[in-house]
């Protein structure tokens, strides 16, 4: 069985251990601390605008994922999308996306919105699987000017 509930700081820890390499950290959080401390992740929870999520299938963490709300832009940007390595390869990554864009949608902003890092081309599947499609070029350029890397942004339809 599968649930989509609130993120509880107990499992920081657990979601801190998911990405398996400086790389895959870069490309998750755009951090450059390998291994992620638990402390990181739940220091994220703090920011108002920030709601997270677990993806629990027979009560084991699955996947995590973030809802930024931006009421000033009337709009969400789905972030920190991952996948526990056991897990992955199952189509999980699109259910927690899916129950994601649910609660979105849910709020009542009318924009939902990704930014993915070039290089991870599994999660470019999986969003665009779950209907996403790039901004236009100027948007992208214009939103990756103060960005650390020339991010992919999505848009759902």
């Amino acid at each position: 069985m599968m649930d989509l509930l609130p993120f509880r700081d107990a499992h920081a820890t657990t979601v801190a251990t998911w990405p398996v390499s400086a790389a895959e950290v870069t490309m998750w959080c755009g951090r450059r601390e390998f291994p992620v401390a638990g402390e990181t992740v739940a220091a994220w929870q703090q920011d108002a605008d920030v709601t997270a999520r677990l993806l629990v299938e027979d009560e084991r963490p699955v996947a995590y994922g973030e809802l930024w709300f931006d009421a000033e832009e009337d709009e969400v940007e789905l972030a920190r999308i991952i996948v526990a390595p056991e897990a992955r390869g199952r189509g999980l990554g699109r259910v927690l996306v899916r129950g994601l864009l649910g609660e979105a949608r849910g709020s009542g902003h009318p924009d939902v919105f990704m930014r993915v890092h070039p290089d991870n081309d599994r999660a470019l599947r999986c969003y665009r699987g779950a209907g996403f499609v790039p901004v236009g070029p100027e948007l992208a350029k214009a939103w990756n000017a103060v960005q650390p890397v020339d991010y992919v942004w999505l848009r759902h339809q």
